[in-house]
């Protein structure tokens, strides 16, 4: 089975997602923006959640984070609890 670790940045509208993708372009640290901006707990440790599976995310996060090569920042992807910006670290099979 696929797993893949992600880190994300959770907000409240897709115009802070958008800002924070802007902050990546231009180089500002993933985990430092997770840090200042996340409202998710996960904020604490850089955004980083670890390896998961199919099924164990909300289909529209887990459909991202399938889709994104590690290194690869995608966003933003909405789903019910706000709006995200994904970063996936690696891969495993």
């Amino acid at each position: 089975m696929t797993r893949v670790k992600a880190s994300h940045i959770l907000v409240k509208t897709e115009s802070e997602a958008k800002q924070i993708m802007q902050k990546l372009a231009a180089g500002d640290d993933f985990a430092k923006l997770a840090k200042m901006f996340s409202q998710c707990p996960s904020g604490n440790n850089g955004g980083d959640l670890g390896y998961f599976g199919k099924g164990q995310m909300v289909k529209p996060f887990e459909t991202a984070a399938f889709k994104a090569k590690p290194g690869e920042v995608v966003g933003p992807v909405k789903t019910q609890f706000g709006w995200h910006v994904i970063k996936v670290t690696d891969i495993k099979d």
